[in-house]
C-alpha cells in the first residue's frame, strides 16, 4: 500500500474528491496549507514586467508570498496508486505554475481504530 499526498489549488479541492471518487477512492484525508513552488521569479513574469505589463508587475512582487493550498492525503492498495495520480493530474493540471505537486510514500501497514482489522482491507478496494 502507499501514500499519494498531494498539493492542489484550494478551489479544486471539491472537483478532485469527484474525480476520486470515480475511479474507486472514497476515502481521504484534506488539510490546509500554505506554501509556493520552487521558482523564487519566474522568469515570463520578470520579462513581461520589462515590457511594461502591468499584470506582469502586481504579480512579480508576490513571488516570494505564501499561497494557500490545500493538501490531500490518500492511502490506498498498490494496484490503485497510478488510477489515483492519473486522476488527480487529470483533474488538476492547467499547465500553468501552482497546479500542485504530487508524493507517493510506501505505507507499512493500516488498522481501522473501530473494527481493529489491518492492511488492505481497511482501505478503498475497487
Amino acid at each position: 500500500m502507499k501514500e499519494v499526498m498531494a498539493v492542489i489549488r484550494m478551489n479544486m479541492i471539491n472537483k478532485t474528491k469527484l474525480a476520486l471518487i470515480d475511479v474507486g477512492v472514497s476515502s481521504m484525508t484534506a488539510m490546509e496549507a500554505l506554501g509556493r513552488g520552487k521558482g523564487l521569479v519566474r522568469m515570463e513574469l520578470l520579462k513581461g514586467a520589462e515590457l511594461g505589463y502591468e499584470e506582469a508587475i502586481s504579480q512579480l512582487g508576490q513571488s516570494g508570498r505564501l499561497i494557500p493550498k490545500r493538501i490531500i492525503s490518500i492511502v490506498v492498495p498498490d494496484k490503485l496508486v497510478s488510477k489515483t495520480v492519473d486522476s488527480i493530474i487529470d483533474t488538476n493540471q492547467t499547465g500553468k505554475a501552482g497546479d500542485g505537486v504530487i508524493w507517493i510514500m510506501p505505507v507499512s501497514d493500516s488498522v481501522s481504530v473501530r473494527t481493529s482489522e489491518h492492511g488492505d482491507t481497511v482501505l478503498d478496494d475497487f
